[in-house]
This record gives structure tokens, C-alpha cells and sequence, in this order.
């Protein structure tokens, strides 16, 4: 294991300082999927999950600009990821709990994303069709 060394963060103490790092929020959405009826290559297929996630960006008006979505032997789940102009989507599913989780985070210095990030997510909503969910967002500045 590496020793990682951290920086300590300070906050910004003053909103003047603040409001010129970034005027522009973003949105950071983060959802637990449970119990989802979604076709079960949904869960185990890599290369369909890949295009599916690609189609879906595209789709809500952002930009890929990589990704990266790894399959488990022995009936395993997916793990994946899109790098976004914007930010990125991050995926993970469990096949054998019909569990996933998602992760939409969007921001720009130059216009606001937080609705294509909605959009995003209520997209892989449709796509997984949960049977109940969990979902926290987080305003980012």
C-alpha cells in the first residue's frame, strides 16, 4: 500500500473569493438502485452497458471525452466509468442483488449543467427500473 500523502484543505473564508473561482454550480447526484426488473444483460454485459451509458450522455447533452467499464468473471457485475467534459458518470452493478449504483456529477465554468445531470439520472432510472431508490444530490460549487 502507498503512503498518500494529503494536502490540508482550507475553506474559503470569504464569498467575494468564492464567486470568483466559479460562478457556474454543478450537481453531484448519487443513487442507490434496488431491486431493478431492467433485462439482466443490463447487469453483467459489459460492452452493452458501455454503449448503452454512451448513448445515454450523448442523449442528456453531454460530452464524452473517455470511459472505462470493467466486467467480473463468474457472473460478476460492471464497473464503469464516463469521463465527461463536464464531469463524469460512474456505474456499478450486482447482479446477484439486482443492485446498482450511479453516480452523475456535472459542472462548467461556462454554463449550467445541473438539468442534462437530471436527465442523465432519471435516464439510467428508466433504464434499471428500480423497485425503490435512494438518491442524494449535492449542489457543488
Amino acid at each position: 500500500m502507498r503512503n498518500l500523502k494529503l494536502k490540508q484543505v482550507l475553506p474559503v473564508q470569504d464569498a467575494e473569493t468564492l464567486q470568483k473561482v466559479k460562478e457556474t454550480p454543478g450537481l453531484h447526484v448519487m443513487g442507490d438502485l434496488y431491486d431493478c426488473v431492467c433485462e439482466g444483460r443490463f447487469f453483467v454485459d459489459s460492452r452493452l452497458l458501455t454503449e448503452h451509458c454512451l448513448k445515454l450522455v450523448k442523449e442528456a447533452g453531454l460530452s464524452a471525452v473517455g470511459h472505462y467499464f470493467h466486467q467480473f468473471g463468474g457472473g460478476g457485475g460492471v464497473t464503469g466509468m464516463v469521463v465527461l467534459a463536464e464531469s463524469h458518470m460512474s456505474i456499478h452493478t450486482w447482479p446477484e442483488k439486482r443492485y446498482v449504483t450511479v453516480d452523475v456529477y456535472v459542472c462548467s465554468y461556462t454554463q449550467d449543467n445541473r438539468a442534462k445531470a437530471r436527465k442523465l439520472y432519471q435516464s439510467l432510472l428508466k433504464t434499471f427500473q428500480p423497485g425503490h431508490e435512494s438518491v442524494h444530490s449535492v449542489e457543488r460549487l
